[in-house]
């Protein structure tokens, strides 16, 4: 539905390839909503422009951002809802700042956050969360949730084979041992699970989870494993139930099912889920293709993929992209390498809410090894990848009557 036109001056930032700075644009649309502003999201005009009142708020953020912008008079609104209208585009009206949580430990860890850097880069305030938060129900305060490289079956990052001996790994231990301690739980694993199954709860009762990374499969597994023993002893203190593999229940799971686990702590990969070992042999001149979807009749995945490209660059990560056997039906595939079975980007409904999962550590970075730098992102401003994670940002903004997939 087109809104009424009212006639008065409007700010366009288009997100074409005309924008200067697509990843601060998000921040601006953010600002806006925070200064009670409401923002049309025009998905599939120029990119998935943003439409405003002109304020004087909105053009000095623009400016000070380095963020383009357009002035459009009364007769150019009419236009562009009139293309709207007739083309696969929609406006989506974006009417309240999402309050954000990223679920990052308190204590340091030698990775970065491609999200906490999109946020931080964008301007788009967030609140660091982790275990006792989520234990102590504290999630109730938040629209939106960020998972990445956390390890929800609670193996450390299947980091033992070749980091037992580091001092970081063993603090990493140390200080999730002794949280498990602190609520009352046997062991790490049963503490993740715990914190798996409150997340699950958060979604159910409408909440909007996004993860990245070993946050996605890890995920899945903990709570397929639920009522089983999958862990070697050096991570529980005792060998897995010989049984496992057929106490799974894939029911539990949001996205994935009849996945095999890789239970060695010696190798590298949680389960057959991931495609890493593939999409490495593929090399790093590869793209995933994000799917066209009906902007009138499918807003929240068409939303979930603007871009100013079709194209993304591959990336790789403990959990690079996810093999389509073992994806669920109900899912929604949003992008995918071409010519292989791999789904790099997907989406799906739990109770009231919904979780989206992108594959991959860092979109701005091939290989992304432990200790290595943070991405800096005032040179990736235009970043397709990591557009699509501040696509997710504002997903929760949305009028809710509008959305539907």
């Amino acid at each position: 539905m087109i809104p009424i036109l009212i006639f008065t001056l409007k700010l366009l930032i288009p997100m074409d390839l005309k924008q200067t700075d697509h990843l601060k644009a998000y921040g601006v649309a953010y600002r806006a909503l925070k200064h009670s502003i409401p923002v049309e999201w025009l998905i599939n005009y120029r990119g998935g422009s943003f439409l405003t009142e002109y304020e004087e708020v909105i053009v000095k953020d623009c400016l000070n951002q380095g963020v383009y912008f357009e002035r459009v008079s009364s007769s150019e609104v009419l236009q562009i809802y009139q293309t709207i209208k007739s083309g696969n585009m929609e406006s989506i009206l974006l009417e309240k700042a999402p309050k954000i949580a990223v679920y990052i430990p308190h204590h340091y860890e030698p990775w970065d956050d491609a999200v906490a850097l999109a946020l931080d880069y964008a301007g788009i305030p967030y609140d660091r969360v982790w275990d006792p938060e989520v234990l102590k129900g504290k999630l109730s305060q938040y629209d939106w949730l960020h998972l990445h490289h956390e390890d929800f079956t609670g193996q450390f990052g299947k980091f033992y084979g070749s980091y037992r001996n580091e001092e970081w790994y063993q603090e990493e231990v140390r200080i999730n041992q002794e949280m498990a301690q602190r609520f009352g739980f046997p062991s790490v694993p049963a503490l993740k699970l715990a914190v798996a199954k409150r997340i699950k709860e958060y979604i159910e009762r409408g909440g909007f989870v996004f993860s990245m990374c070993s946050a996605c499969d890890t995920y899945e597994i903990a709570l397929a494993a639920e009522g089983t023993d999958i862990w070697e002893s050096v991570y529980d203190g005792d060998p897995p139930d010989p049984d496992f593999p057929e106490k799974l229940d894939y029911s539990k799971c949001l996205a994935f099912t009849d996945f095999k686990l890789i239970t060695s702590p010696y190798i590298y990969e949680h389960s057959d889920i991931d495609v890493t070992k593939e999409a490495d042999r593929r090399g790093e001149f590869v793209f995933f293709s994000l799917f066209d979807f009906s902007a009138k009749f499918d807003p929240v995945p068409t939303m979930l993929v603007q871009n100013h490209t079709s194209l993304v660059r591959e990336f790789l990560g403990q959990c690079t992209g996810f093999h389509k056997s073992r994806i669920k039906k109900s899912v929604v595939i949003l992008g995918e390498v071409e010519g292989t079975d791999e789904v790099k980007y997907l989406h799906g409904n739990y109770g009231k809410g919904s979780f989206t999962y992108l594959g991959g550590h860092d979109p701005e970075d091939f290989r992304h090894f432990v200790h290595d730098p943070p991405t800096d992102l005032s040179r990736h401003k235009n970043s397709p990848g990591y557009r699509l994670i501040l696509n997710n940002i504002l997903y929760p903004a949305a009028r809710k009557k509008k959305l539907k997939t």
